[in-house]
């Protein structure tokens, strides 16, 4: 099997409603690239990328380049390498992880197709029938966030992040994490989240004034050095995201002591490939995993939940439903939430494949 061209297409994501972070990030219409690699046996792989603007080393207008570059070295490759076309790839273009976790992922699929197995067979074996997810609730107004996280515990939800800073108030920010707290009860997990935008100052004050709940931080910094210091004035556990994007940053997190939790996201690791070697360092470790990608749709949903549903037992912490929190939804037959937690598809490869007359016209055609 060669692969023997490939199509990319561009596809305008938009939030069911707008997406507020810390330091001005928000996420409402965001664009979405989708990648088809094709074969001289007919088989076909699917996969995606969608970088949240001034969230990462990472943007949508670098995809589309990326993937020109590296197309020489795609067409004429056999998909049944994965690792040996990637480290090709990784020699020849260096960084942009980003792009190149969506070829991974088409790589993953074809190789999955031509074999008859699905993806998580591939990647470790199934260990669980389906995962918990969390739900993702945009900063705004506390009695509003409140009420978001009662109609998502009231949809089988148990495990919640809550966003954090975009006002820059540290007591509102307390306030966000005590009325969802309130609001779900006891027993289910509460996170908050500043995607790295807030001073250690900012971040051990909100810390502390919720140090008698139950509550979890995430990434409060953008060094893992300043969240170790957040982590130390608070007692409370920490969960690292964007500090955490390859096996060094991991150990390093490990070493200082926030490593409790840890988001491995495929765009982040530079796909299923990457991903693998994180997550048997980090069960090792002794963290827990929320597996997932950035943004998206329903093609890198499915990678995310067939790699969580390989995470060994008490280490996977929870996933997430990308596509559940933006339309267009690209696979119309692609999973869905249950009760609070969704299964990975079970067909060949990914198990999905996007409906042609939603990604329109590609922007990339090469053979």
């Amino acid at each position: 099997m060669k692969i023997t061209g490939l199509t990319l297409w561009a596809v305008d994501l938009t939030s069911h409603e707008t997406y507020y972070m810390a330091e001005g990030k928000t996420c409402a219409t965001v664009t979405s690239h989708i990648l088809r690699l094709e074969t001289d046996s007919g088989h076909q792989g699917w996969g995606e990328v969608c970088p949240i603007p001034h969230y990462l080393p990472a943007y949508a207008g670098g995809v589309a380049s990326a993937v020109q570059e590296l197309a020489p070295k795609l067409i004429g490759a056999s998909p049944l390498g994965v690792d040996a076309v990637m480290l090709d790839l990784d020699a020849h273009l260096l960084g942009h992880r980003y792009a190149k976790s969506m070829i991974d992922i088409a790589l993953w699929d074809l190789f999955g197709k031509a074999t008859d197995q699905p993806l998580f067979a591939l990647l470790g074996g199934r260990v669980r029938q389906d995962m918990p997810l969390y739900h993702s609730i945009t900063c705004i107004a506390p009695d509003d966030m409140a009420r978001i996280a009662k109609d998502a515990y009231a949809s089988g939800i148990r495990q919640f992040q809550v966003k954090l800073g975009a006002d820059r108030d540290w007591q509102r920010d307390a306030e966000r994490l005590i009325k969802v707290r309130e609001a779900v009860g006891d027993g289910p997990l509460v996170y908050g989240d500043w995607n790295c935008g807030a001073s250690k100052l900012q971040a051990t004050r909100t810390g502390r004034a919720v140090a008698h709940l139950d509550v979890m931080l995430e990434q409060p910094c953008k060094t893992l050095e300043d969240c170790a210091a957040v982590r130390q004035a608070t007692g409370l556990a920490m969960k690292i995201d964007e500090g955490a994007h390859d096996l060094d940053s991991l150990l390093r997190a490990h070493q200082l002591g926030v490593l409790d939790a840890v988001a491995l996201k495929l765009s982040k690791f530079g796909g299923l490939s990457a991903m693998r070697r994180a997550r048997d360092l980090t069960v090792h470790l002794g963290a827990e995993i929320c597996a997932e990608c950035t943004w998206g749709s329903d093609v890198v949903t499915a990678a995310a939940l067939h790699f969580a549903a390989t995470v060994p037992n008490g280490a996977l912490m929870n996933t997430c439903d990308l596509s559940s929190y933006v339309a267009p939804r690209v696979c119309q037959t692609a999973p869905q939430r249950n009760n609070g937690r969704i299964a990975p598809p079970t067909g060949a490869g990914l198990g999905v494949s996007p409906d042609l007359d939603i990604l329109g016209t590609p922007v990339m055609e090469m053979r």
